[in-house]
């Protein structure tokens, strides 16, 4: 069958009378209880399990080759071509099975600045999956649901699988993306974060052609209208630290940074849920109940209650729910031109400061190397040593292009807004993980306010030899002699020597990228 044939297959699919249109938040709830996909919880929010898939599958993603990506994308192991022929047919096959099956359509969007606005459609197999995606992507009012066209649809068929040797895949499962066509095609997982990656891929793609940064940041607003981004990987304290009871929420995970200024990708929040709690976390905490989404957390089986310590399933538990089940939350969400850009790191090796003030090729530097560090026990395969990890741009599985393309981004606005970047260590001090002692919340968060609230800038700065950071002499509420992590150690010859190690370890990293002299100088002096 021509391509031609079967997108007209597909919009026969839409029309039909199994199709059930932006359906809401109640009706969506009342009918995956009545399917059996999921349970209320006591708080009211609505549970579900992923199965064997409690989390994404980056090596079964792909996208597809053609005229309008083979000489714009960055091919290799995060983009993996696909034979548009391919494509073709098992998009035949999944839109013959969803034919056989109830649909549910969501007509949403994809960032909050109208004038950067993507129209998006996604077809789901599961009313919790809808749920979902109503949750998280912005919510066109709904006199704008009848004259708007989506400019891309995403296609979610969980009981799909593919099969490698007829269809080209590596396993069951797959996430597929054709540029031309506007289709992401998602198969053989229930892992609903799929969805939400998905487009977040097809913005870094589209927005750089528009003079948008895109980026896998959080961000908030302060009481001045100041904005601030934080950047970082899993378990550095991103969502925790945005979620800040003194600032406005923006959003706590992809943004786009236009001449105009930050706006949010999407319309609701994905936070991580283990070991939750109303004391550590009160805003998350409070924001899950009814019309939010728990994927893979454990109900107390007495009281129905979430057991947010129990990852039975996965650690990976998570929540979604609309942003504005924060209650100080900017909507919609748009802010200024950030002042203050953060960098955090749960540095398990003990190293780094917790806080240092980057040049903006520092930025760039650290910004492309995109650092944090994996702890013995949480992986398998991992030894009883803390292992770097590097993620390009802190966010490398969903950039299309090359990371140059970003990095360039990122110091061109850092200079023209004159913008400060920080680097904030979230990890440990005092001594690797096993010896010294992880950076307490309390002790960041003062750091994060005074670089925030501009009283960090005005304290004494200087160079520390091992990496180059320019670090505080001082900084209010937070113990001198943590702020230069050296002098937190007993051993000073262990913290040379480990210093010297990760110092190493960055260099190594590094040496894939193609960056100006400047830039490469900036970083850790091994």
């Amino acid at each position: 069958m021509g391509a031609s044939f079967v997108m007209q297959d597909l919009r026969k699919l839409t029309g039909g009378l199994h199709a059930h249109r932006n359906l809401s938040a109640p009706q969506l709830v009342e009918t995956s209880i009545i399917r059996g996909e999921g349970r209320l919880a006591a708080n009211g929010a609505l549970v579900a399990t992923t199965g064997v898939r409690t989390g994404r599958s980056p090596r079964d993603k792909f996208t597809v080759e053609d005229t309008e990506t083979c000489e714009k994308l960055d091919w290799g192991k995060v983009n993996q071509p696909f034979p548009p022929d391919k494509f073709n047919e098992l998009l035949e096959r999944v839109i013959r099975h969803m034919a056989e099956r109830d649909l549910y359509i969501m007509d949403l969007a994809a960032g909050a600045d109208p004038a950067y606005q993507l129209p998006i459609r996604v077809i789901c197999e599961y009313a919790w999956h809808a749920l979902f995606v109503k949750q998280l992507f912005v919510r066109p009012a709904a006199e704008d649901l009848a004259v708007r066209i989506p400019e891309f649809t995403v296609i979610a068929a969980p009981e799909f699988e593919a099969v490698p040797e007829r269809d080209g895949v590596r396993s069951g499962t797959f996430i597929l993306t054709d540029f031309s066509r506007k289709i992401v095609l998602i198969g053989g997982t229930r892992y609903a974060g799929e969805m939400k990656k998905s487009i977040f891929g097809v913005m870094n793609y589209l927005l750089p052609q528009r003079d948008v940064f895109p980026m896998h940041c959080s961000a908030n607003r302060g009481r001045e209208g100041d904005t601030a981004l934080f950047f970082g990987l899993s378990g550095t304290g991103k969502t925790t630290l945005s979620a800040d009871p003194e600032r406005r929420l923006i959003g706590d995970d992809e943004h786009g940074w236009s001449p105009e200024g930050v706006f949010n990708f999407e319309g609701g929040c994905y936070a991580k849920c283990v070991d939750l709690s109303a004391e550590r976390e009160p805003q998350i905490y409070n924001a899950i109940r009814f019309g939010a989404v728990l994927e893979n957390v454990v109900l107390d089986p007495r009281t129905g209650e979430p057991d947010y310590s129990d990852i039975r399933h996965t650690e990976n538990t998570r929540a979604a729910y609309p942003i504005e089940f924060i209650g100080s939350a900017v909507i919609p969400g748009i802010g200024g031109h950030p002042r203050n850009v953060l960098f955090l790191a749960a540095d398990a090796f003990g190293v780094l400061p917790p806080i240092a003030k980057l040049t903006p090729d520092q930025a760039m530097y650290h910004f492309l190397s995109g650092y944090t560090a994996k702890l013995a026990g949480t992986e398998a395969g991992l030894g009883s040593e803390p292992v770097p990890e590097f993620s390009t741009c802190f966010g490398s599985p969903f950039l299309p292009l090359a990371p140059r393309v970003y990095a360039e981004m990122l110091g061109r606005r850092l200079r023209e807004h004159r913008a400060q970047c920080w680097l904030v260590n979230t990890g440990w001090t005092g001594g690797a993980f096993g010896v010294g002692q992880r950076m307490s919340l309390r002790h960041t968060r003062a750091i994060v306010h005074a670089a925030l609230d501009g009283r960090l800038a005005r304290a004494h700065f200087s160079t520390e030899p091992a990496f180059g950071l320019s670090i505080p002499a001082t900084c209010p509420d937070v113990p001198a002699e943590l702020l230069n992590p050296r002098n937190a150690w007993i051993d000073k010859n262990a913290y040379d020597a480990q210093a010297r190690l990760l110092a190493a370890r960055f260099a190594e990293n590094f040496r894939r990228f193609e960056v100006p002299e400047a830039v490469r100088e900036a970083g850790p002096r091994v």
